[in-house]
């Protein structure tokens, strides 16, 4: 198997740690685990390779768009890891189908649906438990700020993380967050969300593009700072009365997309009574990280099997609990039990 990974940050050169933490831990803990197959992986040559890897580094100069452009048809398969911002995964996705490699991952179509979190909202909101969602076109800005009265929160459609995100309670700081919003989005529109009180947590699974497979329930520590929501690491796994609930709602929410394949992350709010969807992760997302000291099977290699030829693991235990810790805007695994 000729397989590419790519983390998006880190093969464009960038060097904000507030950007790229998370995605460089992604991209050692992947290229750990394909030391089996082994694959090669793309490093800006401005960024230093990953220590203790026998993944082969290929170090480049230009653009991760214009590299594929050129180079993606010497392999037969990629994995990629990037940002739904600005689409930039849905286009890297479809540039790879173009040149006729297959996706370790989701397919372009449903990449777009996830990235689009109002068109996730509408094709799974008869499906499973969701939150009223409003789409705001920047011109009815100033008619929704006069009747903001209780809690909403705001946010890019295509937004990333906490980016953007932020809760408002007044006509004020409904026009201070959709200011924030546009810096991020170029998207004619952002969304509105009734607020919903509850834990924040995810889902991780493993999907073959029929059935998904929960790994794991996902505690998400989110700090809230003058409305803004801000990410900070979390647990793997969570225990919580709605956890049967969660994994029900995440396995048939990333069931109904049809060509949702590979590692996928589902964002939920626990309730005391009901589970709410929030958004669907179509690509490799933090907890990966953490389940992958965790699990009795090879995660990576996992995700490639479930895609190249629809297997599943079977029967799997979570070997420890661990604590994801995000400060100084870098990520530290902390062993629990």
């Amino acid at each position: 198997m000729n397989l590419l990974v790519f983390e998006y940050a880190s093969a464009m050169g960038i060097k904000d740690p507030a950007l790229t933490a998370e995605g460089k831990a992604m991209l050692r803990g992947l290229t750990c685990d394909l030391e089996c197959i082994p694959a090669s992986y793309l490093i800006s040559k401005h960024i230093d390779a990953i220590e203790g890897s026998e993944c082969q580094p290929i170090i480049i100069g230009e653009t991760v768009e214009d590299w594929i452009s050129s180079n993606i048809s010497n392999f037969d398969y990629c994995l990629p890891v990037a940002p739904e911002e600005d689409f930039i995964l849905c286009g890297l996705t479809r540039l790879i189908e173009k040149n006729g490699v297959r996706v370790i991952g989701s397919d372009s179509d449903a990449v777009r649906i996830c990235s689009d979190k109002y068109l996730t909202y509408n094709l799974l909101k008869d499906k499973v438990p969701t939150i009223p969602t409003y789409r705001i076109p920047w011109d009815e800005v100033e008619l929704h700020a006069r009747n903001i009265s209780h809690n909403k929160v705001v946010k890019p459609a295509d937004g990333v993380s906490c980016s953007a995100v932020q809760v408002v309670d007044s006509e004020t700081s409904f026009k201070d967050a959709a200011t924030r919003v546009r810096a991020v989005s170029s998207l004619p529109y952002f969304l509105m969300q009734d607020y919903v009180e509850g834990t924040s947590a995810s889902v991780s699974l493993i999907s073959n593009g029929k059935e998904a497979l929960p790994l794991s329930l996902n505690q998400q520590n989110i700090s809230h700072q003058d409305g803004i929501m801000d990410y900070n690491g979390g647990k793997v796994p969570l225990s919580h009365p709605m956890e049967n609930e969660a994994i029900s709602v995440a396995k048939t929410a990333v069931e109904s997309i049809n060509g949702l394949k590979g590692y996928v992350g589902v964002d939920l709010i626990l309730g005391e009574e009901e589970v709410h969807l929030v958004e669907i992760n179509s690509r490799i997302t933090t907890p990966y990280v953490a389940l992958r000291n965790m699990l009795n099977f090879n995660l990576g290699e996992a995700v490639v099997n479930a895609v190249v030829h629809g297997e599943l693991p079977g029967k799997f235990v979570l070997e420890r609990e661990i604590e994801i810790q995000k400060k100084d805007n870098r990520l530290h695994l902390k062993v629990i039990n």
